[in-house]
């Protein structure tokens, strides 16, 4: 039985509120039909934006996690990493941040990494981990600048299986990441915290969807 986390708690509140996390039948990656959407790119706003990264430098800074300065994987983790930077700075954590071109520039200061020398200790700053590929390629990245992958900072774990090969397999990207690859991973909310959200509100609207969404974690989650 999952317990309350009030950051947890309040985000999932914030990002049903602002559209971002949503409710239906929709097609993963991996070809499963999810009966809810997380969709970052709708904190498409200041507002919205700005309160996403409180939660994110909140969760950061809670976790402990020791770290040096930020990356952001192209495209989503850019503003994501910014966002997070501006954030811990006005909390008194003023911490340098970096990101990854899709293509390598091969004009002006040219190369594939933007921002501050990638060095120290590395957070990566991203949204969901559907596969981990992302983050592998961002640690490939770190590495490759003779910088330290230490952990990822995400929105939302969806503590489902991933899948290789087109076959389920019996971990989430998250611990993939974590167990095989050795990154701490934090996340602001987990689909946990999710579900017991929506069994707080059995009442109304929002409760109808507790079913569909506890069916799908019993059906793909992750041990």
């Amino acid at each position: 039985m999952a317990t309350s986390d009030p950051l947890a708690q309040d985000f999932v509140e914030f990002a049903v509120q602002s559209g971002v996390l949503r409710f239906g039948e929709f097609k993963t990656k991996a070809g499963r039909l999810s009966p809810y959407f997380f969709n970052a790119g709708l904190f498409d706003d200041g507002a919205k934006l700005g309160r996403l990264a409180q939660f994110y430098a909140q969760r950061i800074l809670a976790s402990g996690i020791a770290f040096d300065m930020l990356f952001g994987p192209a495209y989503k983790g850019i503003p994501l990493a910014a966002a997070v930077a501006i954030e811990l700075a006005r909390l008194g954590r003023n911490v340098p941040y970096a990101y990854n071109r899709k293509e390598a520039k091969d004009h002006g200061e040219g190369g594939t990494l933007v921002g501050a020398p990638v060095r120290g200790r590395v957070l990566i700053v991203d949204d969901v981990m559907s596969a981990g590929t992302a983050a592998r390629e961002s640690i490939a990245l770190i590495q490759a600048a003779g910088a330290t992958p230490q952990a990822v900072a995400i929105a939302l774990d969806r503590q489902e299986k991933a899948t290789e090969g087109g076959q389920d397999v019996a971990w989430s990207a998250v611990q993939f990441v974590r167990d095989k690859v050795g990154l701490q991973v934090c996340a602001i909310a987990q689909l946990a915290d999710l579900l017991l959200y929506l069994g707080e509100h059995a009442g109304d609207e929002l409760g109808r969807h507790h079913s569909k969404v506890l069916a799908y974690r019993d059906r793909y989650g992750a041990g």
